[in-house]
């Protein structure tokens, strides 16, 4: 799952294993690794992969069943709101 989402990815944006490998400082053979499957990317390196794709970790992961929402430029007591809302929501379910 993992192997497949980052090929998915990495071609969606038009980058070589070469070039995604320069961006995350390792070699093109350990995308090529993690794109078939023969290891898997390290927290560190799914964290940086996450943020060039612009994807979740949870997606790149394989979760599928997931939402988030952005509070950047709330208040924590906006914040608190929100998920108290959320809360609120999930409890009428």
């Amino acid at each position: 799952m993992v192997s497949e989402r980052i090929k998915d990815l990495r071609e969606k944006l038009n980058y070589t294993q070469s070039e995604l490998a320069r961006q995350l400082g390792i070699t093109r053979s350990s995308v090529n690794a993690w794109e078939l499957g023969i290891s898997v990317p390290s927290t560190r390196y799914i964290v940086e992969l996450a943020s060039i794709f612009h994807v979740s970790t949870d997606y790149l992961l394989g979760v599928d069943h997931t939402a988030s929402v952005s509070v950047e430029g709330l208040t924590e007591k906006d914040v608190q709101m929100v998920y108290e809302l959320i809360n609120h929501l999930k409890s009428m379910h």
